[in-house]
Formats: C-alpha cells, structure tokens, sequence
C-alpha cells in the first residue's frame, strides 16, 4: 500500500489494460477514477473491484468529446482539489492498408490514439502546472517505434504520440514539475485484438483487390497466435498494469518503459542505445533549453 495516496485518472478503463489498471491502482492505495465512454460498460469493473475489496470511481469520458474531458477533470478536481496523474489508455487498432483505409477511418483512428491524449493532456495540465506537480503517462505500443505492414495507420499515431511525449517531456519537468512517460507493450491478450479481426472481417475481410495477397500473408501471420501461443509469448493485462505502477513509483520516472524482453528485442533497432529514453532527453535539454 502507498503511504501517499494519487489521484489518478485513467482512461479506457472498461477491459484490458485500463481495467486492470485500475484495479491494481486502487489497491495500492491511489484515489482511482476509472472512466469510460460508456459507464453503463463499467459493470464488471465494479463487481470485480468489489470482489477484490477496493475502491474506485467509474466516471463517463469520451476521449473524443472536448466537453466530456474538461466536465470530467474539473468534477475530479473539484472533489479532490488535485490531479495527480494521468493515464492516457483509451485506444483503438486498425487492420488495412492506408489505399484501403478511407479517409474517415484513418481519421477516426488518429482521433482516439492520438488526438484524444491530446485533449486530456491539455484539459489536465493547467492544474498540474499550477500545483507544480503531475505525472502523465501515455500508454504507446512497440508499434510506435517500428512500423508494421498492413498496421501503418495505427502505427503512425502511436508514432505521433512518441513525437509528441518525447517532445513534451524534454519542458515538463524542469518548467513545471511534470514527469511525463511512455509504457510500450507488445502483445498483450486482451479483447482489443478481437475487435481488431472483428472490425476487419465486418468490413469487407480479404478484399478481390491488389492486396489480397499482402493482406492474406498477413492474416495467415495473425492465425497463428493461437491461444496457446498468446499464453506463452504475450503479456496479459496486469502484467502492463505492473510497468505502470513501476512508473509511478519510480523516484525519477522514465521517459520509455517497454515492457517485456521480448519488446525490447523488437524494437532494439530503434531503442538499443537508450531504450528508457533518458540519453535522447537530456540531450534535447541541454542542446536547446541549456537545462
């Protein structure tokens, strides 16, 4: 248990990653308001959080709706006149390529992965500038480091929010007393990679174009990971869940945390020479803001 008690928001807390989250938050301690679009979809979480004896607030936010994130944080803050931390979480993936895509799609997955973390990092920082305080961590993935065939939309907001976090991060702290991080999974077994085929198969699937063969290479890689196979190699929910409590309860929080060996091997092209992040920060620092 923490002796100081957080208050922190995390959004997409309805499955996955956020869920767990939250739940494991809350047991440690932390004043936890688990938010969702839907809060009628928080059901699950409640009757878990209260099989595991703990306490959290489940509150609407639609990471896409300005309005739902700014009435969200002022009724956090004006119960708990603070802000802690924030978990940016809600995602959302996307399998086609970018010719495929049309353009409200691509748009569409932009909005959630990138410009919705946006919005909620700017309806939070006001108060933890104020307060001189504040962590936020936004939840990445290891395809914001390396590119993947067929997954190029999602992959360029998570490499977005990469620009953007590494960008922040480098003002933040020594401006405003703000940490600001990245958790960068691989797999991990949740429903995000069900609704992903879902989505897919429910428009269209294997389309008679130039990309079906691409497109069924790909599909044929993605058969593979049975659920035998996931068990093995992936990660589950609680064990991201475990990299974030890490982040913040590291004394001088990271700019990157992957989380596992094996996202370390993927991405070691790209993240060998500094793979939490801290080399590159210091380096913008002191190249430009002499800190």
């Amino acid at each position: 248990m923490t002796d100081k008690p957080k208050v922190i928001l995390i959004t997409g807390a309805s499955t996955g990653i956020g869920f767990e989250t939250a739940l494991l938050l809350a047991k440690e301690g932390h004043r936890v308001y688990a938010t969702m679009r839907d809060p009628s979809k928080g059901d699950t979480l409640k009757q878990e959080a209260t099989q595991r004896n703990v306490s959290l607030e489940i509150i609407s936010l639609d990471v896409q709706n300005e309005s739902s994130i700014n009435e969200c944080v002022a009724q956090i803050v004006d119960r708990e006149k603070t802000m802690d931390i924030l978990i940016n979480n809600a995602g959302a993936g996307f399998i086609r390529t970018m010719e495929q895509a049309t353009m409200e799609e691509i748009q569409q997955v932009m909005d959630v992965n990138f410009y919705g973390v946006i919005r909620c990092t700017k309806a939070v920082l006001p108060f933890m500038r104020k307060q001189q305080s504040g962590h936020i961590i936004n939840i990445s993935s290891v395809g914001g480091l390396v590119g993947q065939p067929v997954n190029e939309i999602y992959c360029a907001a998570k490499f977005a929010l990469e620009g953007l976090t590494e960008s922040i991060a480098s003002y933040m702290k020594p401006y405003f007393g703000i940490n600001v991080s990245l958790v960068e999974p691989g797999g991990v077994v949740t429903e995000f990679g069900n609704s992903l085929t879902r989505y897919f198969e429910e428009t269209g699937g294997i389309k008679e174009d130039a990309y079906k063969p691409l497109i069924q290479t790909y599909m044929d890689y993605r058969a593979t990971f049975t659920d035998e196979v996931k068990e093995r190699a992936f990660q589950k929910p609680v064990q991201i869940a475990e990299v974030i409590l890490k982040c913040i309860n590291d004394p001088d929080p990271k700019l990157r945390y992957l989380t596992s060996e094996g996202a370390a091997t993927f991405t070691k092209l790209k993240s060998g020479l500094d793979p939490d992040g801290e080399g590159i920060k210091a380096q913008v620092r002191k190249g430009i803001l002499n800190k």
